[in-house]
């Protein structure tokens, strides 16, 4: 199964005109694409099936649990799939069976550990702060999030962990934020605010074959040895802002190969 990936399109305040990539068999839309929601029709008509994972710009000046059904219908009536503690299982033209597993993951502020986790959610304050976002009519900021990312690693450590039974080949995670601080953006390194684009979760990445995330206005292609032999790749496709130079060396028709 072939896959074309984007991210960080922010199409609110960019100029881009996304394309079907010749021979993808899925198009995954890893978030922030547009927070005003408009842009989502560019890809109701899509050649193939499209998966999306919502970014946090995407609850931009909105109050969380009402954003995410009203989402899910906006992308319904699109006929794009959104997944947030969702799975789904595709097949390629092959006859395989591919479980792809999507969610948000928030940042828990766990990236360096518990002795840096107060420091970090005083920078990531900031951004939430950009947000504007709520949940529950109260204020959206960093303890907040912590409580939803942990609510996201603990569906997904559970759905990574559940036995295929010869009911997919492969499982692809999707999700927001980075898995991991080998994502992180070598512009930013390894300071307290990277912990708000990153998560420590390197233990699932070897659960899945393919993880696929955005947030970082860079691209990411790695691979992770997973203990049983074989290896785990990660990729990451966010084009960012042109205003950066962040599109610089951006491929948006790159296929990522999921049984490669």
């Amino acid at each position: 199964m072939r896959l074309q990936l984007l991210s960080d399109l922010h199409l609110e305040s960019e100029e881009f005109d996304p394309q079907p990539a010749p021979g993808a068999d899925l198009l995954v839309l890893a978030g922030d694409l547009d927070s005003r929601w408009q842009a989502l029709e560019r890809f109701a008509h899509w050649p193939v099936p499209v998966l999306c994972v919502a970014g946090n710009h995407e609850f931009d000046r909105r109050e969380l649990t009402e954003a995410l059904p009203a989402l899910r219908e906006r992308c319904a009536g699109l006929g794009i799939t959104l997944l947030e503690r969702d799975a789904t299982v595709r097949t390629d033209a092959q006859g395989r069976r591919v479980r792809f597993l999507g969610t948000v993951r928030w940042c828990d502020f766990d990236l360096f550990g518990p002795s840096r986790r107060a420091a970090a959610q005083r920078a990531g304050n900031y951004f939430q702060r950009v947000m504007q976002a709520t949940k529950g009519g109260q204020p959206f900021d960093a303890a907040a999030v912590r409580e939803e990312a942990l609510a996201c690693r603990a569906w997904l450590a559970d759905a990574l962990a559940e036995p295929a039974d010869g009911r997919w080949e492969a499982t692809v995670v999707v999700t927001h934020f980075a898995p991991s601080l080998s994502s992180a953006d070598p512009r930013y390194g390894s300071q307290n605010g990277t912990a708000s684009f990153c998560n420590a979760d390197d233990d699932l990445i070897t659960q899945a074959e393919l993880w696929l995330h955005g947030h970082l206005h860079c691209r990411h292609d790695y691979t992770v040895p997973r203990p049983g032999g074989g290896l785990s790749r990660v990729v990451c496709q966010a084009r960012g802002l042109a205003a950066k130079n962040e599109p610089e060396g951006f491929d948006p028709l790159k296929l990522i190969e999921v049984f490669g």
